[in-house]
């Protein structure tokens, strides 16, 4: 059977709009809420935060908008198998097999599938602005693949195995987060790739990201530390050039994401025994504010146009958290999953997410908004009432 051919792995669920969640109108608290330090209070993207909340009122809706069966997804903290490329294809890992979903056609298909010794499947990323994906693999390997030609264009193999947990693309330098505590940098352009070795981490590295402007890695792991690389600073023969090393979480640091409103702000999430989210001025390294949920912060994620924080959670109530910034109030909740969400990823217009988790569901919720200029297919406007969910296999 042909691998590109598609089928309707997605399809809409109909809105149950009654449920819909009205944003409530802001209240100051009654303490003075935390004021970050001056150079970040002075930067105009947080501007009339309160004043926006209260001239409109934004509704979120509080079931998901599609839903899938993703069998054999791996419930794995030390796993990232979920991402949407800038070309609205949202690549999945379930097992030892890559699916693509177009956003744009809603057409599916399978990528790869791998032998039981090469996989599983531990993590993925697309490269920016490209067809070009790479894939890691639990044996150490990362493939990199042509998402157009289907086609395998090469392999990258460690010297000393070790599990692929994550991977994070800066231009074409592919970074990857090891098991054993590696963080290598691979120029994709050269034979021989790797650039940098980054060497900080004492345990799994599951947390890998660099921001926008390409000059700074955050990195998260199993031995709850967070680092701060700078990109200008490293050389294979250094043992360690880390800009900061933050101590502040107790538990494994996974969940990270760049502010795209504030190059200067990382906000980050601690596991179960930590349960915070906490902000952080990367030019001085100051912790400017910490958050107490209560739950494991599985991943982050900001909006692309409002100062808005979607959070998703573990043990024990599965859930994904909204929070307006910087107040840190509680928007609203969105429950779906009966396990954690292990995964997000976000839509190119920045207002679709996608969540994953070990019950085998793949949710879509529409938490940041509608586009601006949405784009319905026939197909999905005449989708009738009972064409809820499909599966994968």
């Amino acid at each position: 059977m042909d691998a590109r051919s598609s089928s309707p792995l997605f399809v809409s669920l109909e809105a149950r709009r009654s449920q819909d969640y009205v944003a409530p109108r802001y209240r100051r608290p009654t303490t003075k809420p935390y004021t970050p330090d001056d150079e970040l209070s002075q930067q105009s993207c947080w501007d009339s935060v309160d004043c926006k909340l209260t001239k409109r009122r934004r509704y979120i809706p509080r079931t998901p908008d599609r839903a899938l069966y993703a069998s054999d997804i791996i419930d794995d903290y030390y796993t990232n198998v979920l991402d949407w490329s800038s070309s609205n294809v949202l690549a999945i890992a379930l097992g030892n097999t890559v699916y693509l979903w177009d956003g744009s056609t809603g057409s599916s298909s399978e990528l790869l599938t791998v032998d039981e010794d090469d996989g599983p499947i531990t993590s993925l990323s697309w490269a920016p602005k490209d067809q070009h994906i790479a894939v890691g693999f639990n044996n150490g390997d990362v493939q990199l693949w042509d998402s157009i030609t289907n086609k395998q264009l090469r392999t990258l193999q460690d010297e000393y195995p070790s599990r692929i947990c994550a991977l994070s693309w800066n231009k074409h330098i592919l970074t990857t987060g090891e098991m054993d505590g590696l963080i290598i940098n691979s120029d994709m352009r050269v034979r021989n790739s790797i650039i940098d070795i980054y060497r900080g981490h004492r345990e799994a590295v599951c947390g890998l990201k660099w921001s926008s402007s390409g000059q700074h890695l955050a990195s998260g792991g199993n031995d709850n530390l967070l680092y701060i690389w700078d990109r200008s600073a490293s050389s294979l023969s250094s043992k360690t050039r880390w800009l900061h090393r933050l101590q502040d979480h107790t538990a494994c640091v996974r969940a990270l994401a760049w502010c795209p409103l504030q190059s200067n702000l990382l906000v980050s999430g601690g596991g179960l025994e930590d349960g915070c989210i906490k902000f952080w001025n990367i030019r001085t390294g100051a912790c400017l504010n910490s958050v107490y949920t209560d739950s494991q912060i599985c991943s982050l994620l900001w909006s692309k146009e409002e100062a808005e924080l979607l959070s998703s959670h573990g043990y024990s109530e599965n859930q994904l958290t909204l929070w307006k910034y910087p107040s840190m109030v509680k928007m609203t909740e969105l429950r779906g999953h009966a396990s954690r969400p292990l995964f997000m990823a976000q839509s190119p217009d920045g207002c679709t997410v996608a969540s994953a988790a070990g019950d085998e569901r793949l949710l879509f919720w529409n938490v940041f908004g509608t586009p601006q200029e949405p784009k319905r297919s026939a197909k999905t406007a005449n989708a009738g009432p009972f064409s809820n969910y499909s599966y994968i296999r």
